[in-house]
């Protein structure tokens, strides 16, 4: 009963004139952002940052959470319409939507993925009320070893479910991104660390500059190198689906909302992963399994609801723990500590009502993605019209801007535009931007919470290993790293055959 008191407070807090104007236009810019391919929601909500600094804490994360929700919806019309996912967590929903849209049916598949992103919101919501508070009263048992081996856990498990074809790049990518939040002064003694005498370098990389130039940089020159695909030409017939259309796949729905949520929770992986894993369960499930990738209407309203689910999923973790669900997820907790918000175990006992305007601010993002999504589709297909040689000047005087605005240093756009090349190379060559991203935020709590742990244990390692939550999250972590090595892949694959086969494996093979 005090949730629900904490949410109807901030529900009515939030329904001033000022804050509906915020709602309202910061989520249609995040559907926009989401629809134009090559611009992501992390983008999106990195440069809104850099421009909230002299808003109430409140109200910038109000803007930030509806564009960030915004753009995983407003990435399923290019999806539909184009068959080029608007963000990485569309990718699913292109398998069925676009289908759709050639046989002439892209109003109905636009207003299928918005009822599922709508409502796979919802459950969302609903699992991150619940869970949120149950998960920080569970974190206030963690200390400093607990929290070192979190972070370990954090890079591990996003590079090796961001990475499935090759582990190991996702890995490569996180621990750089582990010793890029190395440079700079360490936290107890104030020493300079890979400063080699320069005063910036000691200063340390700031996360915002070098998140806008991973995502926006890096994106930019991206999408130029690539030729954009053409419109289809598509009847749009009603975008407003029929009631009896979502019910019939309820099933789907809140499978998937679980699901997407569940996968927002995991350190790193976020909405892709969400969708992805929604859309193959509901195929493993359906009854009409032969349809899914050409034009199911359960695939999309499953793509749809997993990847929307796991943003109040990504933000649990976030909240409770300080550990980013996803890379836009990431971002939002940098603008958290900007704004003097400490989300951690505590944040039950020193702000509590925080979870719960968190959960009503993306129960209005949902609202409004409703309305928007039938009321304003058609309009919001010329923004796709918007050639990339016009738009994409723009983005890069708001990279430049953004990491200049944040401390006023010349320095730290020389950092967005070094970190863009990198992050592009780093792509052309297969490797994901999540783990590195992650392995940026997480750097410092690995490393203070490590050396604080060799702190309290005079030296000794032992708490480390032994602690019963310290154990568990290492043997994961091992566990991990093994299961994503080929040898020990093909290994098991052979003894499973064996199995099968009713032969005992071969141990000398």
């Amino acid at each position: 009963m005090e949730g629900l008191a904490y949410f109807g407070a901030a529900m009515i807090e939030f329904l001033d004139a000022a804050s509906l104007w915020n709602i309202l236009w910061a989520t249609l810019l995040g559907i926009i952002v989401g629809m134009l391919p090559g611009l992501t929601a992390t983008l999106g909500v990195a440069l809104l940052t850099t421009l909230t600094f002299g808003l109430p804490p409140d109200e910038a994360i109000l803007i930030l959470v509806c564009m960030y929700v915004g753009a995983i919806y407003g990435g399923s019309r290019s999806a539909i319409l184009l068959n080029i996912p608007g963000t990485p967590a569309n990718a699913a929903t292109a398998l069925d939507g676009n289908p759709l849209a050639r046989r002439g049916e892209g109003g109905r598949a636009m207003g299928i993925a918005t009822a599922g992103s709508v409502l796979g919101s919802f459950i969302g919501m609903l699992m991150l009320a619940s869970i949120a508070p149950l998960l920080a009263e569970a974190a206030l048992r963690f200390q400093s070893f607990e929290f070192f081996w979190l972070a370990v856990f954090g890079v591990v498990i996003s590079g090796r479910l961001t990475s499935l074809d090759d582990p190991l790049k996702g890995w490569i990518a996180g621990f750089l991104g582990l010793l890029v939040a190395m440079v700079g002064q360490e936290a107890i003694y104030s020493y300079p660390r890979f400063a080699y005498g320069d005063t910036n370098l000691a200063g340390g990389f700031g996360l915002l500059p070098v998140l806008v130039g991973l995502f926006g940089f890096a994106e930019i020159l991206t999408v130029m190198r690539q030729p954009l695909a053409a419109v289809i030409k598509t009847s749009t017939d009603s975008v407003i689906p029929k009631v009896r259309e979502v019910l019939r796949y309820w099933r789907t729905i809140i499978r998937s909302g679980v699901t997407g949520t569940l996968m927002g929770l995991i350190p790193g992986v976020g909405e892709d992963m969400g969708a992805w894993s929604s859309y193959a369960l509901a195929r493993g499930a359906s009854k009409e399994k032969e349809q899914f990738g050409k034009g199911s209407i359960e695939g999309l309203m499953a793509a749809e609801a997993g990847n929307n689910a796991a943003v109040p999923g990504a933000m649990i973790p976030v909240l409770t723990l300080a550990v980013p669900g996803s890379a836009p997820a990431a971002v939002l907790l940098a603008a958290m500590f900007i704004h003097g918000i400490r989300p951690g175990p505590l944040i039950m006992i020193t702000n509590p009502s925080f979870v719960y305007e968190v959960t009503a601010m993306v129960f209005l993002a949902s609202a409004s993605i409703l309305l928007y999504g039938l009321l304003l589709t058609k309009p919001l297909m010329l923004v796709l019209r918007v050639p990339p040689s016009r738009l994409m000047p723009i983005i890069m005087v708001l990279c430049t801007v953004g990491a200049f605005a944040i401390a006023s240093r010349l320095f730290d756009v020389w950092v967005m535009l070094a970190f863009g090349v990198a992050g592009f190379i780093l792509r052309q060559y297969g490797f994901p931007m999540a783990p590195l991203i992650l392995g940026v935020v997480l750097g410092p709590i690995l490393d203070s919470n490590l050396r604080r742990g060799l702190v309290l244990s005079d030296g000794s390692l032992l708490p480390f290993l032994s602690r019963p939550i310290s154990l568990a999250l290492w043997i994961s972590i091992a566990l991990t790293i093994l299961l994503g090595i080929p040898t020990v892949q093909r290994f098991l694959a052979d003894v499973v055959r064996r199995v099968k086969g009713g032969r005992a494996p071969d141990t000398n093979s």
